[in-house]
Order: structure tokens, then C-alpha cells, then sequence
């Protein structure tokens, strides 16, 4: 969907489809079909956005394959469908039964990092939409943060640079500006917005930037006014907003059976203390664990957030909540002003598969309803702080 900013910059709202398990090119067509199609219907849109993940090996593909990239963007483009981010952190097999750590490998200081990426850079150059201003990719937060030292962070940094060549080779060829965005994420060596400007001081500001997670911000107890002013003071531009929520209990301690309904196998639940709020670590063992089970098991003091991303329109029942003020404030501080804080949005909510019983969708026409309202959500959010629909039909 297409939203309009009372500044007039053109607004692209959409879905991640890393919440889909495709990793090639047939599969990906497939669930165009079987998701994306009835997203777009039940919403009654003309157009539906999508942050686009491609696996590595059929990132190569494409990107080695002009003809291929054509094909793709026609099958996008007939179905009412666009693409103007990918999601480049997951590298492949996102929604195998175990991800956990695996999530952060290859990670930034390695040459498959960023040749994956590079491959994401000139697929996207290919699918953007003719008057698409630019596109972007996110990316994880350099690596997780342990093991860590000043080998590895040179090993990253000269990555970065080499990233910023080949972002500007791909714009020299194609005539389309591609920016990566960092995702800060709890447990990584980029957890805050404060890390993000210490790591990404001195980089290619025109090129590379943050990727901010809304459910990760809340994570670390950002306050999203104070991170965005942080941001902006360093030169550092937000690419991407992923529109997020986190699984939130105020009291961890009182009903410990409502929370063990979340723990689950595949993805890390990192879990943040309020009490990381004054830390100037937010790993800080005392505020903080790697996965739900284990904060659990420790007894780390409430309140909680907890890294889950939960559907934006049914946040959990009592006495779990979401961290819903956060994503309304964080919204409200982005597009407040004359000019629009970030262009590229996407609900990322990958975890339907994995979320409790009584709330997981049983099939997929369900799974295509839940993205539905989700999307429907954060449009209204949107035209609450002011910006109005725009998108015209592109179905021939």
C-alpha cells in the first residue's frame, strides 16, 4: 500500500515474507499466490507492498540471471503487487523447525555476507517500481555480540566499506540508489541505537543506516523520541521501519504458566528487563537473557519485554500485553514533523507459526487474514498521525 505524508513524500507500507518458508524461485511465485493475492483482495487495496526475503541461493540466481529479475517483477506486477525493500538478515532456512542463533551466520565479517547482500542490491535495482524514489535492504546488527573483539570489528568495518562500493556500482549501473539499513536487536553487537552510532560512526551515510525494528526498540527500552534524535544527530538515516510489537508482562512473577505458553524451539526470545533502561549495557546479565526459557528459569526482575513479535491487531490476553504505545510513539515521532522520518515500512510479524496454540492460524487462508489485519492496523495508525492513501490500480 501507498500512503501519502502531508510533506508529499510517497510512503510504501507492506508485509515481510520472511513469515514464509519459499527459498526458491517457483516456491516464492507460489506463495504470491497462495498469501500475498488475498492480502491484497481482503484489504480492498489496488497495490500491496512487499518486503521481499529472498534466500542467498536464490538471491545468486536472480542476480546472475537478468531475464529471471524481468520474470519476477512482471509475475509482481500482475498480481498488484510491489517491492521496494528486502529483508536480508535471515540468509536461509528462516522457518526451519530450529533458527535460534543461527539466524546471525554468516554475519558482517565474512565475504558471504556481503556478497549476499550485493546480490540483493542489484535483484532489487531490477524490481523497483519505476517511480520508486529508492530501495532498501535491512540487515542484521553486524554479528551477535559474543565472540566479539578488534579483529572482528576491522574484519566488519572493511565489509562495510567494500558495501558501500558496490552499493554505489549498482547505482552507477542501473540509475537506482539502494541503501542498507542495520537492524539493531537485542544480544547482538548492535543492540541500541547508541551502539548502531558507535558502530556506523564514519561510514557512507548515503548509503548505509539504520533498519529499525519498532519491537526491538521497546526490547531495549528505548525511548523512540530520544533513539530518532540520537540517530539524526549522528547522520545516521532510518532506511527502514519494521512495524513491530514485543510480547510485554508488567509482572513476570504472577503468573509464570501464561508466559512458559510462549516458549518455543525455533527463534531466540531475547528478554529485557525494565531495569536494562539504566544500564549502559543492555546485555547486563542482572536485566537480561537470551531466550524466554532462560529468563524464566533465572528470575529476572519484571517488568519484561520479551522478543517476540506478536500480531499488531490481537495483542495477548491478560496479563501478558504488547508493547503497542511504543510502535504508536515511535509512528508519531517518524512523521510528526514537515518531512517523513522513513519511507519503507514493513510489518514484519514471522512468528505466526510459532505462537501459542489457541492463537496460531490453522490454515493458510487464516494466515493470509492475520497479515490482512495487521496491515489494516498499521494503515489506520498511519492515517491517524495524518497521511492518506494514494495507490492506483496496476492491474492490467
Amino acid at each position: 500500500m501507498r500512503l501519502r505524508h502531508a510533506g508529499g513524500r510517497t510512503i510504501h507500507l507492506g508485509y515481510c515474507t520472511n513469515v514464509h518458508p519459499a527459498e526458491d524461485l517457483a516456491g516464492i511465485l507460489a506463495q504470491l499466490d497462495r498469501y500475498a493475492v488475498p492480502v491484497r483482495t481482503a484489504l480492498g487495496a489496488d497495490l500491496l507492498g512487499l518486503g521481499l526475503w529472498l534466500a542467498a541461493p536464490v538471491a545468486a540466481e536472480l542476480a546472475a540471471d537478468a531475464d529471471a529479475r524481468r520474470r519476477l517483477r512482471t509475475e509482481l506486477t500482475v498480481r498488484g503487487l510491489e517491492v521496494v525493500t528486502l529483508n536480508g538478515f535471515p540468509y536461509a532456512a528462516f522457518q526451519a523447525p530450529v533458527v535460534k542463533g543461527a539466524v546471525y551466520q554468516p554475519d558482517w565479517t565474512t565475504q558471504q555476507r556481503l556478497d549476499y547482500t550485493l546480490d540483493l542490491a542489484r535483484v532489487l535495482a531490477d524490481l523497483l517500481p519505476d517511480d520508486a524514489a529508492r530501495g532498501s535492504i535491512s540487515t542484521l546488527p553486524l554479528a551477535w555480540r559474543t565472540p566479539w573483539d578488534s579483529t572482528r570489528a576491522a574484519a566488519a568495518r572493511r565489509r562495510l566499506d567494500q558495501l558501500a562500493a558496490g552499493l554505489a556500482a549498482v547505482e552507477r549501473d542501473t540509475g537506482r540508489p539502494i541503501r542498507v539499513g542495520f537492524e539493531p536487536e537485542p544480544g547482538c553487537v548492535v543492540e541500541s541505537s547508541a551502539q548502531a552510532v558507535t558502530a556506523l560512526s564514519g561510514t557512507d551515510a548515503e548509503r548505509l543506516g539504520v533498519c529499525l525494528d519498532l519491537a526491538h526498540l521497546a526490547c531495549g527500552w528505548e525511548e523512540p523520541v530520544a533513539a530518532l534524535d540520537r540517530l539524526a544527530t549522528a547522520g545516521l538515516p532510518v532506511v527502514k521501519v519494521q512495524v513491530s510489537a514485543a510480547l510485554e508482562a508488567a509482572d513476570p512473577t504472577g503468573d509464570p504458566a501464561a508466559l512458559r505458553r510462549w516458549v518455543e524451539p525455533r527463534f531466540l526470545h531475547q528478554t529485557r528487563s525494565g531495569g536494562c533502561a539504566g544500564s549502559h549495557d543492555p546485555a547486563d546479565p542482572r536485566w537480561a537473557a537470551d531466550d524466554l526459557d532462560l529468563a524464566l528459569d533465572a528470575g529476572l526482575p519484571g517488568p519484561w519485554r520479551v522478543h517476540y513479535h506478536v500480531p499488531l491487531h490481537a495483542p495477548p490476553e491478560p496479563p501478558l500485553g504488547s508493547t503497542l504505545p511504543v510502535l504508536r510513539a515511535a509512528l508519531a515521532a517518524l512523521f510528526a514533523g514537515a518531512d517523513a522520518g522513513c519511507d519503507h515500512l514493513d510489518v514484519e510479524t514471522y512468528t505466526w507459526g510459532v505462537l501459542p496454540a489457541a492463537r496460531r492460524p490453522g490454515n493458510d487462508a487464516e494466515l493470509a487474514a492475520g497479515i490482512a489485519a495487521e496491515l489494516a492496523f498499521a494503515r489506520d495508525e498511519l492515517v491517524a498521525l495524518g497521511l492518506t492513501r494514494t495507490e492506483t490500480a496496476v492491474i492490467p
